[in-house]
């Protein structure tokens, strides 16, 4: 007789990730209007994260300007797949597309109201036509936005082009949830560029470094180290753990966090004060879409600010500055504590061993603008 597999439990798990709000942090961006203090949540096991990001947030309010951040660039992209009669056809399909920008932003404007086709780009490989599309997506994060609109301009190619054939909607030179070379160079999300400069004592005092200790450790560690491993377009300590941390508070996707813990870390010493900044050019977030409904999303989301009535994209452009923020505290934190021996694992054993379990902040404190 055929044995029966045993059941499996289904539904809503009653032991959410730990959360805690860590903060505030004084940020400084086009993106909040301004200068303001926030607190921002942190969902994670990892306990020590929490007074990581914290010190980092704590040494940001000691600056008048705090933690500067800029976005560079905002967009989303889906790569569809076409095979082509041979190379000839491919290349002539391709260049058929380009004199039709204006036909495909119509098309793709059939598919959303928030979704705007802002750049292409192709691979021909063989008989194959890899067309990468690049698109706004307002506050959205904008996956399930960009799938519609390709395959609303899949449907438009294949009726219009001859010689070409579907392949896939996806064809992986988007490229989704995966490391690689295209997304740090093109971006997909929103590059962010955050920044601060530290005065030598804040950085003795509260840090307990010096400028030129985290200068070296960045070159030597975040630099050479990540050349010898091999590592695509990064040079950074622990970008995914503040993100994934973010990321489940703030009810993102958190597979992005492969793409997004790609960037690049900088220090340097500036006459005992210390220049940091992170840049990231992939921070996938949104204000709206899957996920954000959850009661304790839509409230983080709330007191973080981005539930305002604004203009499309201006509350994901401020949950993005708030995520790569969130990460310069904790990577300038991280490297501190690496210039010295012991401490990280130190801090690490202190601090796991007294943590408590499960435990949940259900409200940060209070936000209030510094100008």
């Amino acid at each position: 007789m055929a044995s029966s597999a045993p059941a499996r439990p289904t539904g809503t798990s009653s032991t959410p990730v730990p959360l805690k709000w860590v903060g505030p942090l004084r940020i400084s961006s086009p993106a909040l209007g301004g200068t303001q203090e926030i607190s921002v949540p942190l969902a994670t096991y990892e306990t020590p994260l929490w007074p990581s990001v914290g010190r980092g947030a704590r040494v940001s309010t000691m600056v008048e300007e705090g933690i500067r951040a800029v976005v560079v660039d905002e967009r989303m992209t889906r790569s569809i797949l076409l095979e082509a009669d041979d190379a000839a056809t491919a290349l002539a399909a391709w260049r058929r597309l380009e004199d039709s920008r204006e036909k495909l932003q119509a098309v793709v404007a059939t598919s959303s109201r928030f979704a705007r086709l802002i750049d292409m780009h192709v691979q021909i490989v063989g008989d194959l036509l890899f067309l990468r599309l690049e698109l706004t997506t307002g506050d959205a994060s904008g996956h399930n936005m960009v799938t519609l609109a390709g395959e609303r301009l899949m449907d438009h190619i294949l009726a219009t082009i001859p010689g070409v054939r579907y392949v896939s909607p996806s064809g992986n030179y988007c490229i989704d949830k995966k490391a690689s070379a295209v997304n740090g160079i093109l971006g997909r999300g929103k590059n962010v560029v955050t920044e601060i400069l530290l005065p030598r004592e804040v950085v003795e005092r509260r840090l307990r470094t010096s400028a030129a200790a985290v200068e070296k450790l960045n070159v030597r560690k975040n630099l050479i180290g990540s050349i010898l491993a091999g590592s695509l377009r990064s040079a950074n300590a622990h970008y995914a753990n503040m993100l994934l941390g973010f990321y489940l508070a703030t009810g993102q996707d958190a597979a992005n966090i492969v793409e997004g813990s790609q960037g690049v870390t900088r220090a340097e010493d500036r006459d005992g004060d210390l220049y940091f900044s992170c840049t990231l050019p992939n921070v996938i977030v949104g204000s709206v879409g899957n996920g954000k409904g959850l009661p304790e999303v839509d409230e983080a989301l709330r007191l973080l600010g981005c539930r305002e009535e604004r203009e499309p994209g201006e509350n994901g452009r401020r949950l993005a500055v708030l995520a790569a923020a969130t990460v310069l505290c904790g990577e300038l934190s991280l490297l501190a504590a690496q210039t010295n021996q012991g401490e990280l694992m130190r801090s690490h054993v202190v601090l796991e061993r007294g943590a408590g379990r499960g435990d949940r902040v259900q409200a940060p404190p209070a936000q209030d603008p510094v100008s």
